[in-house]
C-alpha cells in the first residue's frame, strides 16, 4: 500500500477507465449487405454505416435489435442534415416477396444522440402510414446488377 494512493476506476477520467466488459449489441444479420428499395434507389449497410446511394450516409453508433432500431450520425458531407442524429426504426416484412424487410426515417435531424434516441418509435401496426405519416420503405437484396452499377 505504500506505492501510492489507488484511485477507483470510477474516479478515473473517462479516457483512463477500462473499457465495459458488455459488448454493443450486433447488427441484424439480415438488415447488412446491398439492397434496393421498392422507389428503385439503391443502399449497402454494414455494422457500422447505412448508405443510401450515391451521397447519403449514416455512421452507425448502436444497434438496438430487441426494439427494432439503430442510431447513427448524419455525415458531414451529406447534401442535408449534416452532422446531426438518426434514428431509423426497422421491421420484418412477412408475405411480402422480394421485400424482406423496411426502414423508417423516424428522426433525421435530431440536435443530440439522445434526442434520436427519446424520439418515439415508428408504428410498425400500421406499416403504410406509421412513418411519419407515410409508409415504412420496403426493402429487397439487391441483384449483382446492382451492385455492378455501384462501382462505377
Amino acid at each position: 500500500m505504500g506505492a501510492g494512493p489507488v484511485v477507483a476506476a470510477a474516479q478515473r477520467p473517462a479516457a483512463q477507465r477500462p473499457a465495459p466488459s458488455v459488448a454493443l449489441p450486433a447488427a441484424p444479420a439480415e438488415l447488412l449487405g446491398a439492397f434496393r428499395d421498392d422507389y428503385g434507389s439503391s443502399y449497402r449497410v454494414s455494422a457500422t454505416l447505412f448508405e443510401h446511394l450515391p451521397r447519403a450516409k449514416y455512421h452507425i453508433v448502436s444497434w438496438h435489435p430487441v426494439e427494432r432500431y439503430l442510431i447513427a450520425r448524419n455525415d458531414t458531407n451529406n447534401v442535408a442534415d449534416k452532422a446531426l442524429w438518426t434514428r431509423i426504426d426497422w421491421m420484418p416484412f412477412d408475405n411480402m416477396a422480394p421485400y424482406t424487410w423496411g426502414f423508417c426515417l423516424t428522426a433525421y435531424r435530431a440536435a443530440t444522440e439522445q434526442d434520436a434516441r427519446n424520439t418515439p418509435p415508428a408504428d410498425r401496426q400500421a406499416p403504410r402510414t406509421g412513418c411519419n405519416g407515410f409508409p415504412f420503405t420496403r426493402m429487397q437484396h439487391a441483384t449483382s446488377d446492382s451492385a455492378r452499377h455501384w462501382s462505377r
